[in-house]
């Protein structure tokens, strides 16, 4: 029996690396031996915390309101979470545009002494009152965490005085985990706690395939992969992004499970083989055609479509992949740098061979066993390339980028742009990225960048990074200290 804490350090049999620098080949031989050294920073800059991430999972959910139990500054990121949902209603056309139902208690210094308990039930009595929520989520900080709230309780009174509301408490204080994805995690189990509540899975519905998606996903893609399932006779229960109650409680009623990030919902999926008896498949997120293949073959092996996916697979590579060749005569050979979550790095890590282009770096939060795999994958195609494990660490990212002066960088581009460097990146939620269609559009969308590289360099001419000239001179790894 599993008991999963929702902390991704704590996952049983299972090694987490969340600070450590190096070459590839080294990190995979030495966690390969189990003599990866544990390390710490001595030194961090610009961290992501997982309730970041649990408010973006959730945020577009259907007549749901949200409460951010937490200092004003904590829901800071519920203002990118908000434009995110703001631009998924325009491609969805959902006309007129509304904001999330977001109340934060702002706890302050005086909470912090006499706890922020009657804040929160305010806010609950708020939330209730104003919008009428079918979910009514409560998300924790770390402040919330630290002076004791004891939110579950308080979740459970107002529960108590309104059953047509469901009252979901999810732990996501920042502190409890390096690890960004962990926020994840916490959704899924307070999902998993409070709408699922372990009752009996009911029909399985043939062909009912439940696809976990981030909120990172575009409509294009998500319209994209729903055809492509389509074709294969699999219908598709996308969640929880723009998702809804019933299309949740439909989940313990399909026949498998997939995700889109290959880190988004894999430790819920397990949760749901075990309780329900669903298969999934966990393989990596379906950019480029290679990772397309190999994630349309996870998903045939637990919905009885072997001989169907294989037919489709040959017709999208007969039909698209001529179209690369053209792609291939201006990028190949072209050396990458690639910084990302675990998930996209290492889809767009494999995308690029599909070009011919060259890995020579990457940044990824955590290296596990699931990254082992990857790296040692990535090792056979292009040799050894450095690897910066670590959550955001800009500092690091353009010491690096100075050193190894690839062709082009991919990932969020503001520190790279800064140094001249062409920049792209394929995380994208305006954009088509994903299947084989889409392969040309990024292929086309990188050659771009390379061809047109102008702007950021005049971006490097007239704008400064916060580094003096030392920084670039010393060992981007400085920071890292071992046990």
């Amino acid at each position: 029996m599993r008991n999963y804490t929702g902390i991704r350090e704590q996952r049983p049999d299972t090694l987490t690396f969340t600070d450590w620098g190096g070459e590839s080949r080294e990190a995979a031989e030495q966690y390969g031996k189990k003599c990866l050294a544990r390390a710490d920073r001595s030194f961090s800059q610009g961290l992501q915390c997982q309730q970041i991430n649990s408010v973006m999972a959730l945020l577009s959910m259907e007549d749901s309101a949200f409460i951010v139990h937490s200092p004003l500054g904590c829901a800071g990121c519920c203002s990118m979470a908000n434009d995110w949902f703001r631009v998924g209603q325009a491609h969805r056309g959902d006309f007129p545009l509304r904001n999330a139902r977001i109340i934060v208690t702002n706890i302050d210094e005086k909470d912090v002494i006499h706890g922020g308990e009657k804040k929160l039930r305010e806010a609950l009595n708020l939330a209730k009152d104003r919008y009428h929520p079918k979910l009514l989520f409560i998300f924790t900080s770390c402040a919330s965490g630290i002076i004791g709230d004891d939110v579950d309780a308080i979740a459970a009174d107002i529960q108590n005085e309104s059953p047509e509301t469901i009252i979901i408490p999810i732990h996501c204080e920042g502190f409890k985990s390096k690890i960004c994805a962990s926020g994840y995690d916490a959704s899924f189990l307070a999902i998993h706690k409070y709408i699922l509540k372990g009752e009996s899975k009911g029909k399985t519905v043939p062909g009912l395939l439940n696809l976990f998606a981030p909120p990172t996903v575009s409509f294009a893609d998500q319209m994209e992969i729903e055809r492509i399932l389509g074709e294969l006779g699999i219908a598709v229960n996308y969640i929880p992004f723009y998702s809804s109650l019933e299309k949740i409680r439909r989940i313990p009623n399909a026949q498998g499970s997939t995700a889109i990030c290959k880190v988004f919902a894999d430790e819920f999926m397990k949760e749901l083989e075990e309780k329900y008896g669903i298969p999934y498949s966990h393989t990596i997120m379906p950019i480029g055609a290679r990772n397309t293949d190999k994630w349309l073959r996870g998903i045939a092996a637990i919905m009885g479509k072997i001989e169907e996916v294989e037919d489709y697979i040959k017709s999208q590579q007969e039909q698209y992949l001529p179209l690369v060749a053209d792609l291939r005569r201006r990028l190949e050979g072209k050396r990458v740098v690639i910084c990302g979550g675990t998930g996209r790095s290492f889809a767009g890590a494999a995308l690029i061979n599909d070009f011919g282009m060259r890995l020579v770096g990457m940044t990824t939060p955590v290296y596990d066993d699931d990254v082992q795999l990857d790296v040692q994958y990535l090792n056979e195609l292009y040799g050894s390339f450095t690897v910066d494990i670590g959550n955001m660490m800009p500092f690091e990212q353009v010491n690096i980028l100075y050193k190894l002066k690839p062709d082009i960088f991919i990932g969020v581009p503001i520190w790279a742009a800064r140094l001249g460097l062409p920049t792209t990146h394929v995380l994208d939620i305006k954009r088509p990225t994903m299947g084989y269609r889409n392969l040309v559009y990024l292929g086309n969308k990188i050659a771009s960048q390379l061809e047109n590289p102008g702007y950021n360099k005049k971006i490097a001419k007239f704008g400064t990074l916060p580094y003096k000239k030392s920084w670039y001179e010393a060992d981007p790894f400085t920071f890292i200290k071992e046990w």
